[in-house]
């Protein structure tokens, strides 16, 4: 199924535009939304999971209107918030079970069927009958897309999923979002550039409430092929740097301070030719570089 968003606002009470006539075209797998906090991902999400009102714009998933038919939405839709508060005194069965029950799964041997599955897939079917409030937050999360999950929706919507968890959490989660993005429309919202680049085959980068770039992740870095480059400089001579050139990222590498600038051409000054990455593209996109990009 194919998500269309069509110049969606949302301005709040205190005048925070958060969406600014955003426009997207997400198909079927992994899309990555792509910003810092603050960049209006989570309103979108909101707005997308039929959780909040827009001020303008249109949103259909294939021909149905996501903002006027909701309930409709609401069938097809799998949602992991940001925050996913569970009852720590309930196990993850009796959770699990609970929150079917509530999608219409009403028949007893069906949803021990349904329940059952989801737990091996999210492999926390060994810790069934523990409590939830003694599970790690990457276990949380892996509940969380257990529940996202539940009725087979079509569209699954995870906000921040993998921020704060441990790195071997984190591969077990890119897997199982992985093995979910295959068949469905997954709109992975994130401000980690890595959860991107290993899952998404289709991206947006999004701030200050606008997309400012779209695209395949390669063939995004394959626009900026030729154009980054770095050097490493003392701690002092950073704001000189910065004041000559459109430096983009900087980070301590054995203890030196590393720079990496983006420029059409060598831009002298010291500055050796580098491989561009993903990473590369988001700061570049951020701090207002422009270069070629898939029509959003």
């Amino acid at each position: 199924m194919e998500l269309r968003i069509r110049n969606l606002s949302k301005t709040y009470a205190n005048g925070v535009v958060a969406l600014d006539k955003v426009t997207l075209n997400i198909p079927t797998g992994m899309f990555g939304l792509l910003g810092p906090n603050g960049a209006g991902k989570s309103t979108l999400m909101r707005i997308l999971a039929t959780l909040q009102e827009c001020d303008s714009g249109s949103v259909f998933l294939d021909d149905i209107d996501v903002l006027d038919e909701q309930d409709e939405v609401r069938r097809l839709l799998g949602y992991l918030p940001q925050d996913f508060g569970v009852y720590p005194k309930v196990t993850a069965y009796e959770l699990l079970d609970h929150f079917a029950v509530l999608k219409g799964l009403s028949n007893r041997a069906r949803r021990r069927e349904v329940v059952d599955g989801l737990l091996q897939q999210t492999n926390l079917f060994e810790v069934r009958n523990q409590r939830l409030g003694g599970f790690s937050g990457g276990m949380r999360q892996r509940f969380g897309i257990a529940q996202a999950l539940l009725g087979d929706p079509q569209l699954i919507i995870v906000d921040e999923p993998t921020a704060g968890l441990d790195p071997q959490e984190r591969v077990r989660f890119h897997n199982l979002l992985s093995d979910i993005g295959e068949d469905k429309t997954v709109l992975l919202s994130t401000h980690i550039v890595s959860d991107v680049a290993d899952l998404c085959s289709n991206m947006a980068i999004i701030n200050k409430g606008q997309v400012l770039l779209c695209g395949e992740p390669q063939k995004l870095i394959d626009a900026i092929d030729g154009k980054i480059w770095e050097r490493f400089v003392n701690k002092a001579e950073l704001a000189a740097f910065q004041a000559r050139h459109a430096v983009i990222s900087t980070r301590l590498l054995t203890g030196r301070t590393l720079i990496r600038v983006y420029d059409e051409r060598d831009p002298g000054d010291g500055f050796d030719a580098a491989i561009g990455d993903l990473e590369d593209v988001y700061f570049a996109t951020i701090a207002g570089r422009s270069f070629a990009a898939s029509n959003c």
